[in-house]
């Protein structure tokens, strides 16, 4: 089969995971080098605790076809990340892709409480950890990503900017994690347009993810045995959905038209054709826009 990004060399930043662990496997699947970074390694988990390693994401992606490279990274350590960009141009000399997908703030978001209640540390954390580890980051790797025309950057968030500018995230730590996020893309493609670079904001739905399964005590195999406690998560799809959205972008030659813009997996998949692993394509925001939020019954007709 034809592999369309083998030879580009590619990033995942958060990579040990969910949308992250996809993202990098579904690049690896389309034939590209892949380097996964994330703080969870087999030799010491992160504050989060979770069995998931960096180790066993690159192992996938060499699997898939790709060639994985694990670094054990804290990207709110500045010289880790420069350190990396260092390993990354002394093995490769350039970078084509670099997708931010750092997070890791799911256990300090406190929901549906005004800012005076919430614990105030817990929400800085979180925003050190959804946006300044996506500055430091740029900040250390698109010097290697504008050694040639044609770079992509995918900034990884949750909402689409028209989404976002219409409905209140729930909690102003989060709010402002996302919307930011979105805005990183724009920046970056005013940035990287001199130097023939794309960015894009990039979203997927409400997607399956360990973490996820787990909280509808289901597996992918019986996922939707999870709608006995939401009956919309019928909408949800796999962390694969929004990896092969980013594949698809990688190896548009045409991705410049995307420049600045903010899309979710669920758009693109209209665009590209690429499904689910199930073969659907699930529209999620327009789901939620159109149904969850409306108020009205649970029905995946004509979202997925």
């Amino acid at each position: 089969m034809t592999k369309p990004l083998t030879g580009k060399i590619a990033l995942v930043a958060g990579a040990t995971r969910g949308a992250g662990r996809q993202i990098a496997v579904q690049l690896g699947a389309a034939g590209a080098t892949v380097y996964a970074t994330g703080r969870s390694s087999r030799a010491g988990r992160s504050e989060l605790d979770r069995p998931e390693t960096i180790e066993e994401t690159a192992e996938l992606v060499t699997a898939a076809g790709g060639e994985g490279h694990a670094v054990v990274v804290d990207h709110l350590v500045p010289e880790q990340v420069r350190d990396l960009a260092a390993r990354i141009d002394a093995e490769q000399g350039r970078l084509d892709v670099l997708v931010n997908d750092i997070w890791g703030a799911d256990p300090l978001v406190t929901w549906h409480e005004p800012v005076w209640k919430q614990p105030l540390d817990a929400g800085l954390r979180t925003l050190r950890l959804a946006v300044d580890t996506h500055v430091i980051t740029s900040h250390f790797v698109l010097p290697l990503l504008i050694r040639r025309p044609g770079g992509l950057v995918v900034e990884m968030g949750d909402g689409t900017k028209a989404y976002n500018d219409d409905n209140y995230r729930l909690s102003v730590f989060y709010d402002l994690a996302k919307v930011s996020v979105n805005r990183l893309a724009f920046a970056w493609s005013h940035e990287l347009k001199p130097h023939g670079g794309t960015a894009v904001a990039l979203t997927p739905g409400w997607i399956r993810s360990e973490a996820m399964l787990e909280h509808f005590g289901v597996t992918e195999e019986n996922w939707r045995d999870g709608a006995a406690k939401d009956p919309h998560f019928l909408i949800s799809e796999t962390p694969a959905f929004v990896g092969r959205a980013v594949a698809a972008l990688a190896a548009d030659e045409e991705r410049a038209r995307w420049s600045g813009r903010s899309v979710s997996a669920g758009e693109l998949s209209q665009v590209y054709g690429f499904t689910d692993v199930d073969g659907s394509r699930p529209d999620a925001f327009r789901y939620i826009s159109e149904v969850v939020d409306a108020g009205r019954p649970a029905d995946v007709t004509g979202y997925r």
